[in-house]
């Protein structure tokens, strides 16, 4: 069971089953003229990520109800980590390990994201991404590690009866060609498509560490 947490007064992070997921949940502040929230503290996910999380680059998308993106990656490396947060309407987010030899490849999470409500996903490297739209004009944002490279992109079909998402089954969804098309998560390990576990882990300066002193034994 994942166990990483960060908790203040104006943030709290906490790890789910899949390692290297986590919910950001900020503290609002009410008082007569409003609210204040701290949605982003770099100093909090880098103590409970171990490493820096820098945002290279800051994404928005606009979904009709019923429209499906992903599930998408990046190949590691560099991996592309992602806080996902949404700003208008409601998605059911997915998070999927896409990391072969993980002790939880292939398994998800959905976590139901909406306006005014104060909490975001995070989402490590090697873990795949994709959500739901639930209402019309559903604006989600995503501050990304690294930035886009198309080359990079990893695509997995996210109807892909094995994945088992919580919108298997339903043919009234609305997804682009590139996500219709993708293939299957065994197709993806067979062709090679997927990163490692342990690629992802060394990511970490402390997993580096170790490995370089594992080397010169």
């Amino acid at each position: 069971m994942a166990d990483r947490m960060y908790t203040s007064r104006s943030l709290d992070i906490h790890e789910l089953e899949i390692p290297d997921v986590f919910v950001l949940t900020s503290h609002v502040f009410a008082d007569e003229r409003g609210q204040f929230v701290e949605s982003y503290r770099e100093d909090a996910l880098s103590e409970v990520l171990g490493r820096p999380f820098r945002i290279a680059q800051t994404n928005h998308s606009v979904s009709h109800a019923d429209v499906v993106r992903g599930v998408h990656s990046a190949r590691v490396p560099p991996g592309q980590a992602k806080i996902v947060s949404c700003l208008r309407g409601e998605i059911l987010d997915i998070s999927v390990d896409l990391r072969v030899g993980s002790p939880t490849f292939g398994r998800h999470l959905a976590v139901r994201l909406r306006a005014g409500d104060p909490q975001a996903v995070l989402l490590g490297e090697g873990i795949g991404h994709a959500f739901l739209a639930v209402r019309d004009d559903t604006l989600v944002q995503y501050q990304c590690s690294t930035g886009y490279v198309p080359s990079d992109v990893i695509a997995v079909d996210p109807l892909d009866p094995d994945l088992a998402l919580p919108f298997a089954g339903r043919t009234d969804l609305i997804l682009s060609r590139v996500d219709a098309e993708a293939p299957s998560l065994i197709e993806s390990v067979r062709r090679g498509l997927l990163p490692s576990y342990a690629d992802c882990q060394a990511l970490t300066p402390q997993a580096a560490t170790a490995a370089a002193a594992t080397s010169r034994l």
